[in-house]
């Protein structure tokens, strides 16, 4: 996955966490759409990471291929 493509999914699971937040806001969220928000937030937070990860490995001249998400419980 090249870093356009982290970008893109980032994108997307910001979208879809920013939903989530605001039918929270309107008390319109249940216990499933609670815990996909954690899955998002975790989700996002390993995606970011990633991104990190393959910028820093690219600035110091290695394969950004070799970055890895962090594995998170």
């Amino acid at each position: 996955m090249d870093d356009k493509n982290v970008m893109q999914h980032i994108d997307k699971l910001a979208r879809e966490e920013h939903d989530l937040f605001e039918r929270e806001s309107h008390g319109k969220t249940t216990d499933a759409d609670r815990e996909r928000l954690r899955q998002l937030q975790t989700l996002l937070d390993q995606c970011w990471d990633l991104l990190r990860q393959r910028r820093a490995k690219r600035e110091f001249g290695l394969d950004p291929n070799e970055a890895q998400p962090a594995r998170r419980a």
